[in-house]
């Protein structure tokens, strides 16, 4: 039995966005193997026939004896399973697991699911990671990224050869489980709705911004924000801001969710104006749910977001421009709206389903495996 292994920062991570594909990988016949740090998620991981292993990681940190350990707990878990393949996700793992990877002669392929804080804020943090990938990358076999800006952020920057680099079509989406609602009825409580981390790089803060104006002339639309507040994000909005804003009637705040399936269903426009995303998996799963969109104009949101087909994209940082646009919307017939969801969904079906995702690595799995098998793989040193 071919033996693959998926290594991410929290079990929460695998769970949210790749469910479907360790389901599909132990219906293909392969040992899983999740490496992760324990968190309330571990379980499902184990009930989907996976092998859970709790492994610590200091994801904001940035001490160097914490990130040896994690490279030295990585190798140590490498060499006992012997693995045929490893999936490296988010920053720490694409770095210290490539190199724990490489120490122990097993193949891997890096997933770069975005370039968020790193790349947006141009600090020593920023710089110190970009070092780091170009040390460690290159060990691996290939890397994946979610959208093409990304990609060429890296050619740019000179980190990594062109030929080990690949796009792929985002995390997926699963086109069944988020599917269209009853039909959505237009009227005086039109609501929008932010699903996200509660973090200031969302665009949280120009949302409110836009919300304050918009009820000047629209006192009966709703705007909405979903999501838990990531208290150890240097990009975190506090519980306090969000609760200031609701005593001022600017937002109503719902809490946050495991299942967003409700919240997307009973609002009118899905919004978010982030600065900067992978592929966005909540406009992923609006836009499969058939709902409008107003997104950020930026890596990420834009690759879902048809201006004015789907949706609206609107300039990032800009809360005048976001008003505009969430005006717009205002302006549409019902059967404009539901003809935006509609083309929203085609897209994501088109170019975004799971299935499409699931199947490259299947594809990759049997050609790197078959590899090994035929004696034609060559570990990069």
């Amino acid at each position: 039995m071919k033996k693959i292994v998926l290594v991410c920062n929290t079990s929460w991570g695998m769970m949210m966005f790749r469910s479907g594909l360790m389901k599909r990988l132990v219906k293909e016949g392969y040992e899983v193997f999740i490496l992760a740090p324990f968190d309330k998620h571990s379980k499902e991981i184990q009930e989907l026939g996976c092998i859970y292993i709790d492994v610590p990681m200091d994801n904001k940190g940035t001490n160097i004896f914490s990130d040896f350990f994690l490279f030295r707990r990585l190798y140590k878990h490498y060499k006992k399973i012997q693995p045929d393949l490893i999936f490296h996700y988010t920053i720490k793992p694409n770095i210290y697991g490539t190199l724990a990877a490489k120490k122990a002669r097993v193949k891997s392929i890096a997933v770069i699911t975005g370039l968020g804080y790193t790349f947006i804020n141009d600090g020593l943090t920023a710089k110190v990671a970009k070092i780091l990938y170009k040390r460690s990358l290159k060990y691996s076999q290939k890397v994946w990224f979610i959208n093409h800006e990304d990609r060429k952020k890296f050619v740019k920057e000179r980190l990594l050869k062109r030929d080990l680099m690949e796009v792929l079509p985002g995390e997926g989406v699963d086109m069944q489980k988020y599917a269209p609602r009853e039909k959505l009825i237009k009227n005086g409580d039109f609501k929008f709705v932010l699903i996200a981390r509660l973090l200031w790089d969302k665009g949280v803060g120009e949302l409110v911004k836009a919300s304050k104006e918009l009820k000047k002339t629209h006192p009966n639309v709703k705007v909405q924000l979903v999501g838990f507040v990531d208290a150890k994000n240097p990009q975190a909005i506090s519980k306090e801001q969000v609760d200031d804003w609701v005593s001022k009637g600017f937002i109503e705040y719902l809490g946050s969710t495991e299942d967003v399936r409700d919240f997307i269903g009973e609002a009118d426009c899905v919004v978010l104006p982030s600065y900067r995303e992978g592929i966005s998996k909540i406009l992923l799963e609006a836009a499969s749910m058939a709902k409008p969109i107003i997104a950020s104009n930026v890596p990420g949101c834009r690759d879902i977001v048809e201006h004015g087909g789907s949706g609206y994209l609107c300039r990032v940082r800009d809360a005048k421009d976001l008003e505009l646009k969430m005006k717009k919307m205002l302006t549409l017939s019902e059967d404009e709206l539901l003809s935006m969801g509609v083309l929203g969904r085609v897209q994501v079906k088109r170019e975004f389903d799971e299935n499409i995702v699931i199947d490259k690595y299947i594809q990759t799995i049997k050609q790197y495996t078959k590899e090994s098998e035929n004696g034609a793989f060559v570990l990069r040193r």
